[in-house]
């Protein structure tokens, strides 16, 4: 279960703690690879920044919203037209050897104290497709998927490379879980077509998950999409992915999910985050989560979460409810 900032203050104004996933006793926690050192001048790229603008590793601008977290970016490499000059950009060192230093002691650390440990590839917002538009731009990245091939692929590949080194690595230091994703689903169905996946990112995917298991052949491997993303499940499978995230119920059905492909998947969220948790009252929050563990967790299989980070509107007295619903039905499965 993830906060928004002001989620994360009344969690402190009311339990005096300061992190939720040892106050509530998550069972998976998570290792994430050290800050660079790397200083980049990616001013050509951005131009002048608005009032309170800040820009990340990636030089990616973010612009602070009128209301709460929300943010607009600025995509540095939404003017470039050819490889060549995505050849020149300064793409972080997130495969440096001195980011993964400590990385193995970390997740030993949690096995001892009986923890389950997840490690995301640590590109910026998802595994290739995300991260490339955010950095593109959403428009120009799909209109490159087709009339500049070239330059959507050159971009790809580069995130590919490097995913594939960090998630060896993160094999390599143990951890259990490999958190990978993309949002490539809406409420209605897929973002793009399923046969712009399967040429743009499922053989990329295939590739990153691939090495992950070579080196730990054990490895789970998670994968994350918001949305409706039904007529590529089968696929998913097909690469290698052990969990599927969040399984958003006002667009796909869980317990059907389960029934379809609960040999081959485990299923990771499932509470709704438009409806239940911020609209339902306490005891529909138990019964929603009741009725999860009956269907989609019989047998084992699924990890209750929310589906996604809770907004402000979500009410404290039902982030209580999930957590003592949890205790209480959690026998059934």
């Amino acid at each position: 279960m993830a906060f928004t900032p002001p989620v994360l203050e009344e969690f402190h104004r009311r339990t005096g703690a300061t992190d939720p996933a040892d106050y509530f006793d998550f069972e998976v926690r998570h290792v994430e690879i050290g800050p660079t050192k790397k200083r980049s001048d990616f001013s050509p790229y951005l131009g002048p920044l608005p009032p309170k603008a800040w820009v990340n590793e990636w030089g990616i601008g973010h612009v602070p919203g009128s209301l709460y977290h929300f943010e607009d970016y600025i995509h540095p490499l939404q003017n470039i037209s050819s490889p060549k000059e995505l050849g020149h950009y300064p793409f972080p060192d997130v495969t440096a050897e001195y980011r993964y230093e400590g990385l193995a002691e970390q997740v030993a650390d949690w096995h001892r104290r009986g923890y389950a440990v997840a490690g995301e590839i640590p590109h910026y917002s998802g595994t290739l497709f995300e991260c490339a538009w955010i950095l593109r731009g959403m428009e120009n990245l799909l209109t490159d998927f087709l009339l500049h091939p070239e330059l959507a692929a050159a971009l790809l590949d580069r995130l590919t490379a490097s995913g594939i080194e960090s998630a060896t690595r993160l094999a390599q230091a143990g951890i259990d879980i490999l958190t990978t994703g993309d949002d490539v689903g809406t409420q209605r169905g897929m973002m793009m077509s399923p046969a712009l996946w399967r040429k743009w990112l499922k053989p990329r995917l295939a590739e990153i998950i691939a090495a992950a298991k070579r080196v730990a052949p054990a490895l789970l491997v998670f994968y994350h999409s918001d949305g409706n993303i039904e007529p590529i499940i089968p696929e998913l499978i097909e690469l290698g992915v052990d969990i599927l995230n969040p399984v958003q119920p006002e667009c796909m059905d869980p317990a059907r999910l389960k029934k379809e492909y609960g040999n081959h998947l485990a299923f990771w969220g499932t509470i709704g985050t438009q409806t239940t948790m911020p609209l339902g009252r306490p005891e529909e929050v138990k019964a929603v989560v009741r009725e999860r563990i009956e269907t989609v967790g019989r047998g084992g299989g699924l990890l209750l979460a929310p589906t996604h980070v809770l907004e402000p509107d979500v009410p404290w007295e039902n982030i209580l409810a999930f957590f003592a619903a949890v205790d209480e039905y959690g026998w059934y499965s």
